[in-house]
C-alpha cells in the first residue's frame, strides 16, 4: 500500500491560514493598517471601493522595505517583529506571526510599491493567488502602498457569503475605529467610493475620541487614571446619565492593542451599580499598560483575546479606579434651602465672646401622676340594645348586595370577560374571566399592540407623520451612519423624515404620530443601534428590529395610572392581535389565576 500522507503545497497552506486570519475585508484593513503603525508611519490613508470587494488600498509614510524584504514579506512566517520564541513574551508590535501578508496574497490580487529613505528607487511587486506575477524597480515615495483587488477571487464560496456592502463597510469602519483610538499621535484618512469619511489629525486622546464619535460625547466623559506596580490604567468613562440600553461605545485596549474582555467589562458595570438603571450601559475608553511578559496575546488568530497573569488583581484595580473617577468628577448639585420664615441659626465662632446660657424654667411641684384624668367608673349600661339600633334594617340591603355580586359573577362567566378592570401598582391590569382572574402586564401588552401596528405600516407602506416644530439634530459615527442610510427608507415607512446635514449629522423633521413625550434623538439612535446589531440583509429582519424598538419607546410605561376605559381599550386591542400571550421578543404578557387556585387559597 502506497504512502498517503503528504506535505501540502504552499498555495493550499496559505489558503487554509487565510481562512483564520482573513475572514472579511475588515480583516485586510486591520492587518495592513497595523503593519503601517509598526512601520512608524505618521500618516496613513485607507481607500476602499465597494466595501472592499473591488479594492482596498493602504498608503503609509513609514520606513518602507528593500527589494529583498518586499519579496520575503509575502512568505509564510516571514516577519521582522520577532527573532526567537522568547520574543513572544515581550511583544511591543501589533503583528508578529508573519501570516497576514501571505494570507492576503493567497486570496486576492496584490500590488505593493515600497521604498526606503536611503534608496533612490523603490520596488513594485505583483502577486495573484500567492504567485509572483512580476517585480521591478519603480519611482515612488518613501513608505509602502498596498493595493488589494478582487478579494476572494479564487475562493468563490467565501466571496458568496460576504454580507451587503453596508454591513461590510460597517465592519471595516469598526476595525478602523479600534486602531485610530489607540494611535492618536498618527494622522488617518479614510475614503469609501471617493467619499471622505474620516480625516483625523494627530491630537490628544480625548480629542481623537471626540473626532471619531462626535462632540456631544465630550460632555459625558470623565477622566480615569491610576498607576500601580501591577499596571497603569488611564482613559475615560461616561457619566451615569450617559447610559444607554444599546449603542454605548465601549473599548478596552492593552499595550496599544484592542481587546475584548467580559471579565473586565463586569468590573466597570459593578462600579456603576445602583447608579444606572438595570440593563443600561455606560460608554468607556480604557487603556491598560501592562508589562509585556505578564500578558499572552498569542491565543487567538485575530489577537482580540488576551490572557492576563494578574487578572483578578487588575479587576479590583479597575473597579476601584472607575468608582473613584465617578465619585471625584461627577457633578454634585448644590442644595438651595428655603429659608423664608425659618429661624436664623448663627455660625459658631470660637473667637467671639460666649453668650449667656439660656435658662430653663422647671416646676419642681409638678407630678403628672397626681393630675391624671379621672377614669369613668359607672354602672353597666342596661339598655345596651340601643347601641345596635338600625342594624336590622340593613340586613336586607346586605342580602341584596350578596345576591347582586352573585348575579354579576354569573354574568362574568357568561360574557367571558368583565367590563370592569382593576390596576395593581400601576403595572398590571386585573380582570375577571370565566376561568379565573386574568393578570396583564400593561407595558408588554402595549408593546405587542404597537408592534403589530408598525409591522402593518411596513406591509402597507402607509403611515401618518407629525412635523416637529423645532427639528432636532442627531449625530452618528461613520460606522453607524452607513447603516442609517440603509434603514432610512424603512424608517420613512413608519413616518420618520430625516434630512442629511453632512458630516454624519441628520435633522429629524417629522416623526410618527402618537410619540408624544419620547426623546426623539435617543429613539433614532436606539433604532440604528438595533439595526447594527441585526446585521442582516433581509428587510423583514430590519422591519422587526425597527418595529420592536419603536414599540418599546412609545408604549405606556410601568407605573402610569389608567382609567377603566383606557384599560378596556388595551385589553380589547390586545385580544385583537394574532399573538396575545407573548411580546415580539418572547416575554410573557398575561397569566390567568384559575378559579380553583383562588378557592384553594381560602
Amino acid at each position: 500500500m502506497s504512502d498517503i500522507i503528504q506535505v501540502l503545497p504552499d498555495s493550499v497552506a496559505n489558503q487554509i491560514a487565510a481562512g483564520e486570519v482573513i475572514q472579511r475585508p475588515a480583516s485586510v484593513i486591520k492587518e495592513l493598517v497595523e503593519n503601517a503603525v509598526d512601520a512608524g508611519a505618521q500618516h496613513i490613508q485607507v481607500i476602499v471601493v465597494d466595501a472592499g470587494r473591488t479594492s482596498i488600498q493602504v498608503i503609509d509614510d513609514g520606513k518602507g522595505m528593500s527589494e529583498t524584504d518586499a519579496r520575503l514579506s509575502f512568505e509564510r512566517h516571514a516577519t521582522s517583529k520577532i527573532r526567537s520564541a522568547d520574543d513572544l513574551f515581550a511583544l511591543h508590535t501589533m503583528g508578529f506571526r508573519g501570516e497576514a501578508l501571505a494570507s492576503i496574497a493567497a486570496v486576492a490580487q496584490v500590488e505593493l510599491k515600497t521604498r526606503r529613505t536611503e534608496d533612490e528607487l523603490g520596488t513594485v511587486l505583483s502577486l495573484s493567488g500567492s504567485k509572483v506575477m512580476g517585480q521591478q524597480p519603480v519611482a515612488c515615495p518613501v513608505g509602502s502602498n498596498f493595493l488589494v483587488e478582487n478579494l476572494f477571487f479564487n475562493v468563490p464560496a467565501r466571496r458568496k457569503f460576504l454580507k451587503s456592502n453596508a454591513t461590510e463597510l460597517n465592519n471595516i469602519l469598526t476595525a478602523f475605529e479600534r486602531i485610530v483610538l489607540v494611535n492618536p499621535q498618527i494622522g488617518f484618512t479614510f475614503h469609501s467610493n471617493r467619499t471622505e469619511l474620516f480625516n483625523l489629525r494627530p491630537c490628544a486622546l480625548r480629542q481623537r475620541i471626540i473626532d471619531v464619535f462626535g462632540k456631544k460625547l465630550n460632555q459625558d466623559l470623565l477622566p480615569l487614571e491610576v498607576e500601580t506596580t501591577v499596571c497603569k490604567i488611564h482613559g475615560f468613562v461616561g457619566k451615569p446619565e450617559s447610559a444607554k440600553k444599546k449603542g454605548a461605545y465601549q473599548f478596552f485596549f492593552v499595550n496599544g492593542r484592542y481587546m475584548r474582555h467580559p471579565y473586565f467589562h463586569k468590573a466597570v458595570q459593578n462600579a456603576f451599580e445602583r447608579l444606572v438603571p438595570t440593563g443600561e450601559q455606560v460608554p468607556y475608553f480604557i487603556y491598560f499598560d501592562v508589562p509585556a511578559e505578564d500578558i499572552d496575546v498569542n491565543i487567538h488568530p485575530t489577537k482580540t483575546e488576551i490572557k492576563f497573569e494578574n487578572e483578578q488583581t487588575i479587576w479590583q484595580i479597575l473597579m476601584a479606579a472607575v468608582r473613584e473617577a465617578v465619585g471625584k468628577f461627577n457633578d454634585v448639585p448644590s442644595i438651595d434651602f428655603d429659608t423664608v420664615g425659618k429661624p436664623d441659626i448663627p455660625v459658631f465662632n470660637p473667637s467671639s465672646e460666649a453668650v449667656e446660657k439660656p435658662h430653663l424654667r422647671v416646676d419642681p411641684q409638678y407630678n403628672p401622676f397626681k393630675q391624671q384624668t379621672p377614669v369613668w367608673k359607672g354602672a353597666p349600661v342596661k339598655d345596651w340594645e340601643q347601641l345596635y339600633d338600625g342594624l336590622e334594617r340593613q340586613e336586607p340591603e346586605q342580602t341584596n348586595l350578596f345576591q347582586a355580586s352573585s348575579q354579576d359573577q354569573d354574568q362574568e362567566v357568561a360574557t367571558e370577560k368583565s367590563q370592569n378592570h382593576y390596576q395593581y401598582k400601576g403595572c398590571y391590569i386585573m380582570t375577571a374571566v370565566k376561568s379565573g382572574l386574568m393578570i396583564i402586564d400593561q407595558h408588554r401588552a402595549h408593546v405587542r399592540i404597537l408592534y403589530n401596528q408598525y409591522m402593518q405600516l411596513f406591509k402597507n407602506h402607509s403611515s401618518t407623520s407629525q412635523k416637529m416644530l423645532f427639528p432636532e439634530v442627531v449625530q452618528f459615527p461613520p460606522s453607524e451612519a452607513v447603516i442609517l442610510e440603509k434603514v432610512i427608507p424603512e424608517m420613512e415607512h413608519l413616518g420618520f423624515e430625516l434630512t442629511n446635514l453632512g458630516n454624519c449629522s441628520y435633522a429629524i423633521n417629522a416623526v410618527p404620530t402618537g410619540l408624544d413625550g419620547v426623546n426623539m434623538v435617543n429613539l433614532v439612535q436606539s433604532m440604528v443601534a438595533t439595526a447594527v446589531e441585526q446585521g442582516k440583509n433581509m428587510s423583514e429582519e430590519i422591519h422587526h428590529a425597527l418595529a420592536i424598538c419603536l414599540a418599546r419607546c412609545a408604549a405606556i410605561p410601568r407605573g402610569q395610572v389608567l382609567s377603566n376605559e383606557e384599560m378596556e381599550e388595551i385589553v380589547n386591542q390586545l385580544f385583537a392581535c394574532s399573538e396575545v400571550n407573548y411580546t415580539p421578543d418572547g416575554k410573557t404578557i398575561l397569566n390567568i389565576l384559575k378559579q380553583e387556585d383562588i378557592e384553594r387559597l381560602f
